[in-house]
C-alpha cells in the first residue's frame, strides 16, 4: 500500500498532512510512505528528516501510482489551486484531507465524477473512538490561542494588571463568544497572559467549563433550551432570538478592550451577534478578533483576511490561523490523519473500507462515482433546485411576452388552433417556443378524444399547412415576413434566438403527434398524446 504525502498548494498553507514521526507506524501497518519535495518545508520538516524517518522523497510525478493521497486541504477547500490535484487522481484513488464539504459540496460531486473516494476530516464523527481524530478540535485549538496573540498585538495596553511605583495599570477586560474548542483555548490563553476574562455561549452546558479555566460565564437571560444538536454543536436559533441576543451582547461588548468570537454552526452561515452598532459603543483601540469571517462572521463589520477600522474600533477577520504556526498545527493533524488511516487497514495488512464502522462511515463523502454523504447530496440538490428556479424566471424574462401567452393560456389557444399553427418541415432548426409555454398534453388528449375528427387536423399540420396570426410564430422567417413592425414580435423573436436548445420541445411534439397518427389508425377509441 503506497501512501503519497502532496506538497500544500493553496495560498499561504505552510501546514504538512504527515509529519515525520508518523512514518514509522504507517510502515509497521504495511504502508511505504512517498512525500513531494520539499512538502515540509515551510513547517519546518525538510526532506532529510523525511529521509530518515523512511519515507521516499519524490517529484509530484512520480506520486500518481500512489493509493492513498493526504492533504490538508483538498478540492473543496482549494478550490481553485486545489484542481491540479485531479491529474493524479484516476479512479479508485483515495483522498483524505479537509475538503470543506458542506460549503463547497460542487467539489465533492467533481472528486466523485472522477471516481475518487474522498475522505473529509472535517465530518469525523463526535464519538469518543474518534476523538483521536478529530481534526477540527486540533486545528480550534491553534485558532483560538492564536487569536488572542493577535489581540494582544494590536490592543494598545497590556493584558495583566501591573502595580508600579509610576501607578497601576488596570487589566484587560476580554469577551470570549462561544465557548467550543476555540473558545475555550483562547479563554485559558487569555488569563495565562493576565486578562479578565469573560465568555458566553448559547449552550448552558458549558457554563463549568468555562468557570474551570478561571472566566465568569455571561448569561444574558435567554431561553436557550433548544439550543444543542445531538453531537454537542450549537444549533441555528431563530431571528427572534438573535435580534434580542444582539441587544443584550452590545451591552458586554461596549465594556470589553478586546473580543473573540468563535460562534459557528455547521454547514451553516456564522451568526450575526456584533452589529455595527454595538462595535461603534466600543472604546477606541478596542480590538476584534472574529474566527468565523469565513463563513460571514460573527461581527458586521468583519471582513475575511482583511484589517478593519470601525469607529476606532480594530475588526480582524483571519481565516487561516492554524496554518500561522505550522509545526505544533502539522504535528496535532498528522496524528489524527495517521489514527484514521490505520482504521482502514485490515488484519492482513490490506487496505479495507468497512462502511458500516461508524468513523468510515461519516467520514467518507465521495466513493465509486457517487456522493454518499446525505448531507452533502442534499445541499447538491437544494443548489440544483435554486439554479434551477433561477433559469426559469430568466428564461421567462428574455423571452419578453407578457401574461396574455402564460402557459395556461398559450395551451388553450394551441388547442384550439393546432390545426393552423404546427410548422414541422424536415429543416426545422429555429422552431422553437419560449421557456414555461409548453402545450398542455392534458387538454389534447381530451380534445382529440372527444373529437377524433380533429386527428384529422392534426394530421394537416404536421405538413405544415398555413399560419395562424393569432397563434405565437414558431418559424423566424414568418415572423420577419409578417410582423417587420411590431415591437412584441421583434421581443419574441430575439427570445427564440438566444434560446435555440429550445427547439427541441416542437420535435418533441412532432413524435408525440406522429405517435398519435398511428394510434389513430390502430384504434380510433384509444388516442392520447
Amino acid at each position: 500500500m503506497e501512501v503519497a504525502v502532496l506538497k500544500e498548494t493553496y495560498p499561504g498553507e505552510q501546514r504538512v498532512a504527515l509529519i515525520p514521526a508518523s512514518i514509522p507506524k504507517l510502515e509497521k501497518s504495511g504502508f511505504r510512505v512517498f512525500v513531494e519535495t520539499g512538502a515540509g518545508d515551510a513547517a519546518g520538516f525538510a526532506d532529510q528528516l523525511y529521509v530518515d524517518a523512511g519515507a521516499q522523497v519524490v517529484d509530484r510525478s512520480e506520486l500518481a501510482n500512489a493509493d492513498v493521497f493526504l492533504q490538508v486541504r483538498s478540492l473543496g477547500a482549494n478550490t481553485v489551486e486545489g484542481r491540479s490535484d485531479l491529474d493524479l487522481l484516476s479512479q479508485g484513488k483515495i483522498v483524505i484531507g479537509m475538503c470543506d464539504p458542506l460549503g463547497q459540496p460542487e467539489s465533492i460531486a467533481e472528486m466523485a465524477s472522477h471516481g475518487v473516494t474522498q475522505f473529509a476530516l472535517e465530518m469525523v464523527p463526535r464519538i469518543s473512538r474518534a476523538q483521536s481524530m478529530d481534526v477540527l478540535s486540533s486545528m480550534a485549538t491553534i485558532a483560538g490561542y492564536r487569536a488572542v496573540l493577535l489581540a494582544a498585538v494590536e490592543l494598545p495596553q497590556m493584558f495583566p494588571m501591573n502595580m508600579t511605583a509610576a501607578g497601576t495599570l488596570t487589566p484587560a477586560q476580554v469577551f470570549i463568544i462561544g465557548a467550543g474548542v476555540a473558545g475555550l483555548q483562547a479563554i485559558a490563553t487569555a488569563r495565562r497572559l493576565g486578562a479578565v476574562v469573560r465568555a458566553y455561549d448559547v449552550r448552558p452546558a458549558v457554563k463549568e467549563q468555562v468557570e474551570s479555566l478561571g472566566a465568569k460565564f455571561v448569561e444574558l437571560d435567554l431561553d436557550t433550551g433548544d439550543a444543542e444538536d445531538a453531537g454537542g454543536y450549537a444549533k441555528e436559533m431563530g431571528d427572534d432570538f438573535i435580534s434580542l441576543q444582539q441587544q443584550k451582547m452590545a451591552e458586554v461588548v461596549a465594556e470589553s478592550d478586546v473580543v473573540i468570537t468563535t460562534a459557528a454552526i455547521p454547514g451553516r452561515e456564522a451568526p450575526l451577534l456584533i452589529t455595527t452598532e454595538a462595535v461603534r459603543g466600543m472604546k477606541p483601540g478596542s480590538v476584534i478578533v472574529d474566527l468565523a469571517a469565513e463563513r460571514g462572521g460573527n461581527s458586521e463589520p468583519s471582513r475575511p483576511d482583511e484589517r478593519v477600522i470601525e469607529s476606532g474600533v480594530v475588526v480582524l477577520g483571519p481565516t487561516n490561523l492554524p496554518s500561522e504556526i505550522p509545526n505544533h498545527a502539522s504535528q496535532m493533524y498528522s496524528n489524527n490523519v495517521a489514527r484514521l488511516l490505520l482504521e482502514m487497514v485490515d488484519e492482513d495488512q490490506h487496505l479495507f473500507l468497512d462502511l458500516d464502522d461508524e468513523i468510515i462511515n461519516g467520514t467518507l463523502v465521495a466513493h465509486e462515482g457517487v456522493v454518499v454523504n446525505h448531507r452533502v447530496s442534499d445541499l447538491l440538490d437544494a443548489t440544483c433546485e435554486e439554479v434551477a428556479g433561477v433559469a426559469n424566471v430568466d428564461s421567462q424574462e428574455s423571452v419578453g411576452v407578457d401574461d396574455s401567452l402564460s402557459s395556461d393560456k398559450l395551451g388553450d389557444e394551441v388547442t384550439d388552433h393546432i390545426s393552423d399553427s404546427v410548422d414541422m418541415e424536415d429543416d426545422s432548426t429555429h422552431d422553437t417556443l419560449p421557456h414555461d409555454h409548453d402545450i398542455d398534453d392534458k387538454e389534447v388528449d381530451d380534445s382529440l378524444t372527444e373529437d377524433p375528427s380533429n386527428v384529422g387536423e392534426a394530421e394537416d399540420s404536421l405538413r405544415g399547412i398555413e399560419d395562424d396570426d393569432d397563434v405565437l410564430p414558431h418559424d423566424l422567417s414568418s415572423v420577419d415576413d409578417e410582423n417587420d413592425d411590431t415591437g412584441e414580435q421583434d421581443l419574441i423573436e430575439d427570445g427564440l434566438e438566444s434560446d435555440i436548445e429550445e427547439s427541441q420541445k416542437l420535435e418533441l411534439m412532432s413524435d408525440d403527434l406522429d405517435d398519435v397518427e398511428e394510434s389513430h389508425e390502430d384504434d380510433q377509441d384509444g388516442l392520447s398524446l
